[in-house]
């Protein structure tokens, strides 16, 4: 990919094919799937609406795809070219074009977050696997994916919660601000005790936050100061900025003249991630 482009060498504009590029029309069964699709679950409604389109009008926009050896996989379009199989198409028009893993990865993250076709959880795992198998750091995520960096964060830290409030939010069955809240509650019991009341209870996103300020003791007035200022000034900054940087609740205690680093992580794989974060890769 020439330097300077980016992931816009690779999303199709106008024509869909460059001055030195053609538009092949290329069987369906010739076509395999990105292994780097972040999203999992179909498409349902939205899926069976663009059947109806390629039926009447055909596919409009042709699919891009990369060279493998003998076959061609897909870059961008897993759902038109599903929707053309469904709709009976033999054949359908293909873009060829050079990318990395790391940029099939990217585009298929951006092209699912611009058109809300992705989990929060699903678009977290992706994050999370642009910094650990391609060592980017959350501001080169949140770069590459027009995202703050802070946004970056909490996403990934949805992934060090319990997996039956992983799957809840995986499914619907709970949104994105429940999950923040939950993965903020710092102790994964009382998270899945308030995860149970939430989904029984159909409870929203304000009065999960009520409840979780009760259950984890920190229950403060607005504008009064919480328990974490107790903290040194300067250590609460370095704390914020551990947990920016690692994307960990990062907690700092004190203990007489010295003190404690808790860094909480998922499974092996965040702990590997996290690892790296600190001492840098080179």
């Amino acid at each position: 990919m020439q330097k300077g482009k980016g992931l816009r060498s690779l999303i199709p504009e106008g024509t869909l094919a460059g001055p030195e590029e053609t538009i092949q029309q290329v069987p369906v069964e010739q076509l395999s799937p990105s292994p780097f699709q972040p999203r999992r679950q179909a498409a349902g409604e939205a899926l069976a609406d663009l059947v109806t389109s390629v039926e009447t009008h055909g596919i409009l926009q042709p699919l891009v795809a990369r060279r493998v050896g003998s076959e061609l996989q897909l870059i961008a379009g897993e759902r038109r070219l599903e929707a053309a199989k469904r709709a009976g198409l033999a054949r359908v028009p293909v873009v060829v074009r050079e990318a990395t893993d790391r940029e099939m990865l990217e585009l298929a993250l951006v092209e699912n977050l611009q058109r809300e076709d992705i989990n929060p959880i699903e678009a977290a795992e992706a994050y999370q696997r642009l910094m650990s198998e391609f060592g980017l750091t959350q501001e080169q995520v949140a770069d590459r994916v027009g995202k703050s960096r802070p946004s970056i964060a909490n996403a990934v830290r949805l992934l060090n919660m319990p997996m039956p409030i992983r799957d809840s939010l995986r499914q619907g069955e709970i949104d994105e601000g429940h999950g923040k809240v939950l993965a903020g509650m710092g102790d994964e019991r009382l998270a899945v005790r308030l995860w149970r009341r939430v989904v029984r209870r159909g409870m929203s996103v304000r009065e999960t936050e009520a409840a979780a300020a009760k259950l984890t003791g920190r229950d403060v007035p607005r504008g009064t100061v919480p328990r974490a200022a107790a903290l040194d000034p300067n250590l609460l900054e370095l704390q914020e900025r551990l947990t920016k940087k690692l994307g960990a609740k990062v907690r700092l205690r004190k203990r007489g003249r010295g003190g404690v680093v808790e860094i909480p992580f998922g499974d092996d794989e965040d702990l590997d991630r996290v690892f790296w974060e600190i001492v840098g890769r080179s």
